[in-house]
């Protein structure tokens, strides 16, 4: 991974052939004044624990290019609001960041449908929402001015069906429990055409939708289909499922796709989590010194420790960050930092990042577990390539 230092700091390196900055947008920086940024994320909720990573995360980016002088002379400020997770809520406050032309860009949101459901309003604005963890492969594509940096469900979930059930834990027969939102929906259908190619049984399937908290009915459903495998598809409920499932004496092994390495799942699971496997497309390894010393920062700042998300996060604020700074003496639009964002190539602190033509990125995936109440890396990036 390349020195953090250099990556918060310096703006310089991963830049290539991006486009020139005109004034083609009616949104244009003040010379040597201060770029907003709009930030949408869950602050409450179910999916808090990965909003208030989002509010830190993306934070952190903003004080150190700050602190180094800016991009270009600009100052970076940034304006978080609260989407609850909800697609309305996120959609309300995404109509008032494309009608505030102090907005330059925007991070977010967290999951996929609210940002399916903003794409059409920031698409008529002219106005880039980067969301550090959509993973639906229909949401890039919705228009040029959506990104993302989290990888897409066709890649993750199809790894999830072939490589951590079939070819690693060997599952005879599996059960499956997914959120019924469009992230759950894609992430089923990925992850059941692929079950069926390589001949997974998956024996049953349940769904909920948001906010639900009584399980036990579906745990039930799922029991009497006596898979030896479930999977969970989600990320907030994650736990509570898990501790419904262990709660009602069942003893099946237990994958969730979704929730990656967080460190919420472990403290609300106890020894419930105890065995668990799961997918990630990244970890904070102990023997990286640039990895940890930013871990070390984010849970100083949180009093939590960090996921994947507000890694991916913090990445998105130094991709716009190289977007402006490709302006160099040109003006800072809506527009131009669209345009330059999209030939943007960085090493971030999750990896490199490099857009597809859609707007979405291609990542691989670790196998992680959960032992001694830690997480664990069980295999590597090249486990499909084994």
């Amino acid at each position: 991974m390349k020195k953090l230092v250099a990556l918060g700091l310096t703006l310089v390196m991963g830049v290539a052939s991006l486009t020139g900055c005109g004034s083609s947008s009616s949104s244009v920086a003040e010379k040597g004044g201060t770029i907003k940024l709009g930030v949408l994320a869950p602050l409450t909720g179910t999916n808090a624990e990965y909003g208030k990573g989002f509010e830190i995360g993306t934070k952190m980016a903003v004080d150190r290019i700050n602190a180094a002088g800016g991009v270009n002379g600009y100052k970076l400020e940034l304006e978080v609001k609260d989407s609850k997770g909800d697609q309305k809520e996120s959609s309300d406050l995404a109509r008032k960041f494309a009608d505030d032309e102090e907005i330059m860009a925007v991070i977010g949101d967290f999951a996929s449908g609210s940002c399916m459901a903003n794409a059409p309003i920031f698409d008529e604005a002219g106005l880039v929402q980067l969301s550090p963890t959509a993973s639906n492969p229909d949401y890039a594509a919705m228009s040029k001015y959506c990104f993302s940096i989290m990888g897409r469900q066709d890649g993750e979930a199809p790894f999830f069906s072939k490589y951590i059930l079939k070819k690693y834990l060997n599952a005879q027969s599996v059960g499956v429990i997914y959120i019924n939102s469009d992230w759950g929906k894609s992430c089923y259908d990925n992850f059941k055409k692929s079950a069926d190619e390589v001949g997974l049984n998956i024996v049953e399937t349940v769904n909920y939708v948001q906010d639900e908290k009584d399980f036990s009915s579906l745990i039930t459903k799922l029991k009497a289909a006596n898979p030896d495998t479930i999977c969970i598809m989600d990320q907030g409920a994650v736990p509570q499922i898990i501790n419904q499932v262990r709660g009602s004496g069942w003893d099946v092994n237990i994958t969730t796709l979704g929730p990656g390495t967080s460190e919420q799942l472990i403290d609300l699971c106890g020894e419930n989590a105890e065995g668990i496997y799961l997918s990630t497309p990244f970890f904070f390894d102990p023997a990286d010194q640039d990895s940890m010393a930013w871990k070390d920062e984010f849970v100083q700042k949180s009093g939590f420790e960090p996921t994947v998300h507000p890694a991916c996060a913090y990445d998105c604020v130094n991709l716009i960050a190289k977007a402006i700074e490709a302006c160099g003496d040109g003006d800072v639009t809506r527009q131009s930092i669209r345009d330059n964002l999209a030939n943007v190539e960085m090493e971030g602190v999750t990896g490199p990042i490099k857009f597809n033509p859609d707007g979405d990125i291609t990542r691989k995936y670790l196998i992680c577990s959960v032992e001694n109440g830690e997480y664990v890396i069980k295999e590597g990036f090249d486990y499909s390539e084994k």
